[in-house]
């Protein structure tokens, strides 16, 4: 019987594994934005268009009928929205159209506790309500499987979130 001759490699030397200096983002609002985004639109009952127009408005200060509209067209194309709004209180007329100057509207007191509270939750203020009295997500009689899989990422969300102690 013949012998193979066995063959040896060379181990190449590794190179040294490179030394990562990864910096923390000190502005991480949009990790838990879809999260957020959908507790929104269920308990407020708005889609995702009212809410980005909700957005925009917010800052406006005063905005006129046109304004609203000019935004509106970068959205799915609802010609309603400003009416709905309108009609659901999320926005007020703040003064009629007289002479030649335009009607001027603002968001309502409703929208801007709303807005805050977005916020407080993408900075990590505040929790998302995990009881059905506060929040449809938890709601057994209405939900659906989806509701179930954001259940889960918003006491994900809640686990993560560590609000300021309040003083009693």
């Amino acid at each position: 019987m013949r012998q193979v001759p066995v063959i040896y490699k060379k181990k190449r030397p590794r190179p040294a594994p490179e030394i990562y200096d990864r910096k923390e983002p000190r502005h991480d609002y949009l990790k838990f934005w879809r999260i957020v985004r959908y507790w929104a639109k269920k308990k407020y009952g708005i889609t995702t268009a009212d809410l980005d127009m909700l957005l925009f408005l917010h800052s406006e200060g005063l905005f006129t009928r046109v304004q609203c509209e000019n935004y509106g067209s970068l959205m799915s194309w609802d010609k309603q929205r400003f009416n709905k709004l309108l009609r659901d209180g999320w926005i007020n007329k703040w003064r009629k159209s007289i002479n030649h100057e335009k009607a001027l509207y603002e968001v309502s007191y409703k929208t801007k506790k709303f807005i805050i509270s977005v916020y407080k939750k993408l900075n990590g203020e505040e929790k998302i309500a995990e009881t059905a009295r506060r929040n449809p997500i938890f709601n057994n009689r209405t939900c659906n499987s989806t509701d179930r899989i954001y259940r889960h990422a918003i006491r994900q969300f809640n686990s993560e979130v560590h609000p300021p102690e309040q003083n009693p």
